[in-house]
């Protein structure tokens, strides 16, 4: 069974990868070239799942419910469904690698990476924020560049992120339902530092980072740690599908 393959090299791929070893050697690099294949051949009927009927009451339901299929030390795997108009906010999976395939529907990914060189001490103040800043927020503040923007289908290749690549984004359901399985290496673990962080988009602005060239501009953006925001919470699932173990 497909899902099982992909269980599987998902553990091949990412056995040996801790939050420590960020770097994309070969091994890891043609590991993630076999799962992306596998990946791009899943479907939602593989795994037993279907987009919601028109017209189904669903209102009571959380925007976004999780179903849990596997999990080991090396990675943990499972379906993500999003309501229609349903949002993922801005987060980050620290120290870890993750794999998206959608399922059914559309979803748009907005990915931001942080400044490998941190601003400077006072930077923020160059910056005008509104409302201003209390002095606990600043240590709470990262500067980070906007990667891209792009929209993601079945029929879309999976959309991969590292520990330092792409970790910080927002997923969005766009015109109706959606549904996107997700590989996570390694798992959560709030106790070894890798918990979920939310983030609010508090300015961005073009920047010209090279003062001999007008065509090195890249949008740079403030981003405040906050809360789990309260219109946005995470319900559980049952996975209906085949059962997987690795």
């Amino acid at each position: 069974m497909l899902e099982i393959k992909i269980a599987n090299q998902a553990y091949v791929t990412f056995k040996s990868c801790r939050s420590s070893a960020i770097g994309e050697n070969k091994v890891l690099l043609d590991n993630k070239a076999e799962l992306t294949a596998l990946l791009t051949e899943i479907r939602a009927s593989d795994l037993k799942i279907a987009p919601p009927k028109k017209g189904s009451k669903s209102s009571h339901k959380p925007p976004v419910t999780y179903m849990h299929i596997c999990e080991t030390d090396a990675f943990s795997m499972g379906v993500f469904l999003l309501k229609r108009g349903a949002s993922i906010p801005l987060h980050d999976h620290p120290g870890m690698n993750g794999m998206l395939k959608v399922l059914y529907g559309k979803v748009k990914i907005m990915c931001l990476d942080r400044l490998e060189k941190p601003p400077a001490p006072g930077a923020e103040a160059e910056a005008v924020f509104d409302p201003p800043l209390s002095p606990f927020q600043k240590d709470a503040l990262s500067l980070c560049v906007r990667r891209c923007t792009g929209e993601f289908t079945v029929h879309s290749e999976p959309c991969a992120l590292s520990p330092v690549r792409d970790n910080i984004h927002q997923i969005d359901a766009v015109d109706g339902p959606a549904a996107f399985l997700d590989i996570l290496a390694p798992p959560y673990d709030p106790a070894g530092g890798r918990d979920c962080h939310y983030y609010r988009v508090l300015q961005t602005v073009a920047r010209n980072v090279d003062k001999e060239s007008d065509q090195s501009r890249r949008e740079e953006t403030w981003l405040l740690e906050i809360p789990q925001p309260d219109g946005f919470w995470c319900g559980g699932e049952t996975y209906p599908g085949p059962e997987v173990s690795v």
